[in-house]
């Protein structure tokens, strides 16, 4: 589950899962959700594989949201579907879209970066959570 909440001139992704590669995951379709609005508009046609290393959640969750976000701004590849796992090696995801088509796709934000501002993942009781902000 994820939930997007303003922030001044930014716009915060806050993020709850029972694992960390689920919560990796959702934080994943809530950047898509900003940058393409509705991700039943886009096809899981073409699969890409990720690997990142990092042992620290948090970073990882930061370096995963801007490597997405590259793959889009170099790639024009809106994703919309994740399977991530996370171990004491880093992270793994597969990640599946297609190519954005100004014809049929709408995008409802530009992401300049993601933010290291109140950039937290924790885990407790009730699983796993986190916060980053992005740069609109």
């Amino acid at each position: 589950m994820y939930e997007l909440f303003a922030h001044t001139a930014d716009l915060g992704i806050r993020v709850q899962a029972a694992t960390l590669g689920d919560l990796m995951a959702d934080a994943a379709r809530g950047l898509f959700t900003v940058i393409a609005g509705d991700l039943a508009q886009i096809d899981a046609v073409e699969e890409r594989p990720f690997a990142l290393p990092g042992t620290d959640p948090t970073w990882l969750l930061h370096d995963w949201m801007s490597e997405l976000l590259a793959v889009f701004e170099i790639e024009r590849l809106l994703l919309c579907e994740f399977t991530v796992t996370v171990d004491d090696t880093g992270l793994r995801a597969t990640a599946r879209g297609e190519r954005f088509d100004p014809s049929r796709h709408t995008l409802a934000h530009e992401i300049k970066a993601v933010t290291q501002h109140l950039l937290d993942v924790r885990h407790g009781p009730a699983g796993w959570e986190a916060e980053f902000i992005v740069d609109i």
